[in-house]
């Protein structure tokens, strides 16, 4: 008894802590297959022992909501589901009954409120007790009807969610690889609970109605009446199926084919009895309703043995573990690599190469190790880091573990650098991304900028890394020899060298004659001499070729390159007015974009106004009020990128 108890407080702990990174600070630490497997087994254990303690997840519901946002109380608690993961017991729950199945969406709940056909109030689920008022962000969910045709009070609740679609979007517009979302639910949960609602409103959040709460109506006795309902009056509602016992299992079996390309997060299904009044009936448990249960997708497994662990350097110093195994089939695709997420994990998993390890698809999606059945332990945690070779050590951050490089100097930190390099702005290298640069100075290949032009001295072992063949590696390899010719003012730019854009690497090289050894040896007072360059550009730029390091990588790049004239840009921008807003990506401010401008005969302006041709914002959706101005008066908007693909 003692052993169980004990066990039963071991297990509250962790589910607790994981239900709080999970629910208050939108991080994972387990993997669903682990929580609900814990989940499970404190259940069975508080039955086989009758002790139930106040803070054990099966009694509490949730976690305390974050303190940005006003909090309120729910009118009713909002309980969460029983769960089953057996077709079996979902027909029995519904013996005799009609109910309805229906898409369990991985959102944010949301309870909203209207009166008088307008939409009042919206309140986050929070702990289930107390929520977060999100009414100015939910007006700007991109399908919620503000005004609808009921004019009595309305309260219903719904998911909020953010497509895969658009988190991909979203995602792809991140430069920085380590800035990029996890996942949808993260992102969705992170734009709706924003104090500014502009930011919202660039994040595409949609909102499925699953639960009509209050409204005066008649709706014959039927939940399915409701989701009619709902539907005339404007909402969206999750998509659902009327089923009964015998039809069940190919009800299950639709939304399971439907999954695999379904662009709405889900982690399941939901049964819910039809019949409003036997499900009222029914009661609820201190934590379930009995209306209604949840059905989890019984995971594919695959038995399969770990080849190796990767250790990834990042440019924030973690140095992230990735689990390389022999290749299985799951839900459909072959798999072979499942992210570990940090040392605390692998360490829980007590792995070793050559361990039997059991592999799963989370939500049928994300590979990840479901448990070692060897647990052998083995596997030793490295002190150096693999793209640099310098010391690294595990750290402890709220209870987490994790392996990080101490080397301020480490290239895997310095990823923005080499991605400047290889921009299509500088050496123009194809084929070369911030997640391959990653993976080639995760592995050693790329230390400094001259190593780009050898990577074909790690032919072999590009090829067979994961995401890579033999046509991937040629694309990069003949980019990387046509970058070989090139123009000097090109090579500077690429440098990085801080306030040295294009613009200006162009006026000095042309200045000196495009003599880039010139360039090399110039002293402050000849840069000064050119057009464009004050103090802070020529003081930058005698600094960067004194030290001996740079040097030394620049006269190496010398070697593989040769040089072709950078032909004047004449006044190709003649006639034409920019206006410059927002943060740069490939220039290092706003004057450096403005200097090339001018420098082809355009002009730039502070202010949009009829006489504006384009307005440069990398946030097009923004609603700044340059933003507005410009729609307003039919003005484009575009990108940095789209400005350098239209007029460079």
């Amino acid at each position: 008894m003692a052993d169980k108890t004990q066990r039963i407080k071991e297990l509250i702990e962790i589910l607790n802590r994981a239900s709080k990174a999970y629910y208050a600070e939108d991080t994972e630490i387990m993997s669903n297959f682990e929580y609900d497997a814990l989940y499970d087994e404190l259940v069975r254990l508080e039955e086989e022992t009758g002790l139930v303690f106040s803070n054990s997840p099966t009694v509490n519901v949730g976690y305390e909501a974050a303190d940005e946002l006003v909090k309120e109380r729910h009118a009713a608690p909002m309980l969460s589901l029983d769960k089953t993961k057996d077709v079996s017991a979902l027909a029995a729950f519904i013996e005799g009954q009609k109910g309805l199945l229906s898409w369990k969406l991985d959102g944010l709940t949301v309870v909203l409120t209207y009166n008088g056909g307008t939409l009042m109030k919206a309140v986050t689920r929070g702990n289930g007790e107390i929520g977060e008022v999100i009414t100015a962000n939910a007006k700007t969910f991109i399908n919620l009807p503000m005004t609808i045709p009921y004019k009595g009070e309305l309260v219903l609740r719904g998911e909020a969610v953010i497509s895969y679609s658009d988190f991909e979007k979203i995602n792809e517009q991140i430069a920085d690889a380590e800035q990029k979302y996890k996942n949808p639910r993260n992102l969705c949960s992170g734009s709706v609970r924003q104090l500014d609602p502009r930011i919202t409103a660039q994040r595409h959040v949609r909102f499925f109605a699953f639960s009509l709460e209050s409204a005066d109506a008649d709706f014959a006795n039927s939940n399915e009446q409701k989701f009619i309902w709902l539907k005339n009056q404007g909402f969206d509602v999750v998509e659902y199926m009327p089923v009964t016992s015998a039809t069940m299992e190919d009800a299950v079996k639709t939304f399971a084919e439907k999954i695999q390309g379904f662009d709405i997060p889900s982690d399941g299904l939901v049964l819910l009895m039809d019949d409003i009044e036997y499900g009222r009936s029914l009661g609820r448990t201190a934590k379930f309703p009995r209306n209604s249960i949840a059905f989890k997708w019984k995971d594919e497994t695959a038995r399969t043995t770990l080849k190796e662990v990767e250790w990834s350097p990042s440019r924030t110093g973690l140095i992230n573990p990735i689990a390389v195994f022999d290749p299985v089939e799951l839900e459909g695709t072959t798999v072979s690599r499942a992210s570990l997420h940090n040392v605390s994990i692998v360490k829980s998993l007590k792995l070793g190469i050559g361990d039997s390890i059991v592999v799963y698809k989370a939500n049928m999606i994300i590979p990840q190790i479901a448990q070692n059945q060897t647990q052998s332990g083995s596997l030793a945690i490295p002190d150096t880091c693999p793209a640099c070779g310098g010391k690294a050590e595990i750290r402890a951050e709220q209870g987490v573990e994790t392996l990080c490089c101490i080397n301020p100097e480490c290239p895997a930190k310095k990823i923005k650098s080499f991605s400047n390099f290889v921009s299509r702005n500088c050496m123009n290298i194809d084929g070369i991304s911030e997640e391959t640069l990653e993976k080639f100075i995760g592995h050693g290949f790329i230390k400094d900028f001259d190593d780009i032009y050898h990577l074909d001295d790690h032919r072999d072992a590009i090829v067979s890394m994961s995401g890579f063949g033999e046509k991937s590696y040629e694309n990069i390899i003949s980019s990387v020899n046509e970058s070989r010719k090139t123009t000097a003012a090109r090579l500077l730019a690429a440098l990085g060298i801080a306030n040295v854009g294009r613009a200006n690497a162009s006026e000095i090289c042309r200045h000196f004659g495009n003599d880039f050894t010139a360039v090399m040896n110039a002293g402050e007072e000849q840069l000064l001499e050119t057009p464009g360059v004050g103090d802070i550009i020529a003081k930058s730029v005698t600094a960067y070729f004194k030290d001996p390091v740079n040097a030394g990588i620049t006269k190496r790049l010398l070697e593989e390159l040769t040089f072709e004239e950078d032909e004047p840009r004449g006044n190709s921008l003649e006639g034409l007015t920019f206006v410059i807003t927002g943060s740069l990506d490939n220039y290092p401010n706003r004057d450096a974009l403005k200097a090339e401008i001018e420098s082809a005969g355009g002009k730039v302006s502070s202010s949009v106004s009829a006489k504006t041709s384009f307005l440069i914002n990398n946030d097009i959706n923004s609603g700044s009020g340059k933003n507005k101005t410009a729609k307003q008066l039919g003005i484009p908007i575009i990108t940095e990128t789209e400005y350098m693909e239209k007029f460079r």
